[in-house]
């Protein structure tokens, strides 16, 4: 059965680097990501545009190439997680999280009993129904190999992150940084000392309580904060580097064009 790369690295206090899939369906776009060297994509079916049938083609490639697979669910729902794990996406991360209560659901929805309520299902999708091996020996691999990710975004979850970052199970607390700021009445102001604060505090946190933190910001702001102690680093997403992309091409393109 598959390990989780990323989990393991987490917990051994090394960084990893992922980005965000929000528009492109294509499972190339897993493949592209392995090519880059990327350790794992978030699919986005809060904000993106995914059914649930393209976020399987899409967990399935990555599952192929090596990239671990990780959504974003809507909301705090049980059937939002399950589906997705059966599909057999390694990890969830679940937004708005505010208080330790909403983690300790996350947790259970995300792990089978007696660590959680997860139910059985998907079995050919996540290796273990094709792999010969017992029930027993599938819940005890699914419940450590599968992430559980609080994204934290809310001035709420600033005040109470020391009991969510305590949560039992809990294997990190990735900041949202736009609604953040939002949250903290300092829309888009990503070096205001308000948002410092929150994030360090999120970063000391974690820290204290032996879980990793991150976030999804620019490629500079993730070297300033991994020197400060953040680990999941999240940069960019599929549309984004299109844009960029496509930007750079009719830049250079409309350059040398204009010189004529």
């Amino acid at each position: 059965m598959r390990e989780n790369h990323v989990k393991r690295a987490l917990k051994r206090g090394e960084a990893v680097i992922g980005t965000m899939a929000n528009e492109v369906k294509s499972p190339s776009l897993a493949q592209m990501c392995a090519a880059a060297g990327f350790d794992f994509l978030f699919i986005d079916t809060e904000h993106g545009t995914y059914s649930l049938a393209e976020t399987a083609a899409l967990i399935q490639m990555c599952r192929q190439v090596g990239v671990v697979p990780l959504v974003r669910v809507p909301d705090l729902a049980y059937h939002l997680i399950a589906r997705v794990l059966d599909a057999g996406a390694m990890g969830v991360m679940v937004p708005r999280i505010e208080t330790a209560e909403q983690v300790e659901a996350m947790v259970s929805y995300a792990r089978y009993p007696p660590l959680g309520v997860r139910g059985s299902g998907g079995g050919g999708r996540s290796e273990y129904g094709l792999a010969g091996g017992s029930t027993a020996e599938m819940v005890e691999w699914l419940n450590n190999e599968t992430l559980i990710v609080a994204q934290i975004e809310r001035k709420a979850a600033i005040a109470n992150i020391e009991a969510i970052a305590g949560v039992p199970g809990l294997d990190a607390c990735l900041i949202g940084p736009v609604d953040l700021s939002i949250s903290l009445g300092v829309p888009g102001e990503m070096d205001h000392p308000l948002m410092q604060d929150a994030i360090q505090r999120v970063v000391d946190a974690c820290a204290r309580r032996g879980i990793a933190s991150g976030g999804h910001f620019s490629a500079e702001a993730l070297e300033y904060w991994w020197r400060r102690g953040m680990r999941m680093l999240m940069c960019n997403s599929d549309i984004g580097m299109l844009r960029a992309g496509c930007r750079q091409t009719v830049a250079h393109l409309r350059a040398f064009l204009e010189e004529s």
